[in-house]
């Protein structure tokens, strides 16, 4: 079975597009808290209210910290998603610490992030536009078998 762990932009149903994509493959995927309220507010939900927002918020990062780098560390394979709202740097930080830990990064984003993700897109071992691209991927690695 591949472990493939599904990093990124939260806003949209690219996840669901791949889930159900390879739908009949040998895969498991897993994934963070795409709940923005629950990612949010973990760390104080658990630990504690907060004062300071900057503490609320780091809280909740460093628990979601806990979740992330076991999700990766576990997987056979790494998709990371860039999307076209809001500034990723969760997004950043997941591509290089699956690159650091040699795992098969696949990048998601537009042809728009090109320039930008340019870095990024070096670390991968592909580059894809769209979940379907994704899908394709996982299907020729399971069953060598192209696209029809």
């Amino acid at each position: 079975m591949l472990k493939v762990y599904l990093s990124g932009e939260i806003h949209t149903d690219w996840r669901e597009q791949i889930t159900q994509g390879a739908k009949g493959l040998d895969v498991a995927f897993n994934g963070p808290v795409t709940d923005h309220a629950a990612s949010d507010d973990c760390g104080v939900a658990i630990l504690g209210a907060e004062a300071d927002k900057f503490w609320h918020d780091r809280k909740g990062a460093q628990m979601n910290a806990i979740r992330t780098r076991k999700g990766i560390e576990d997987a056979d394979v790494v998709v990371v998603r860039f999307g076209d709202q809001y500034k990723q740097w969760n997004a950043a930080f997941d591509a290089g610490y699956a690159a650091a830990l040699g795992k098969s990064l696949i990048i998601l984003h537009g042809p728009d992030h090109a320039h930008p993700l340019k870095e990024v897109d070096a670390a991968a071992l592909a580059v894809a536009e769209t979940p379907q691209q994704v899908v394709q991927i996982l299907q020729y690695v399971l069953t060598s078998a192209l696209p029809s």
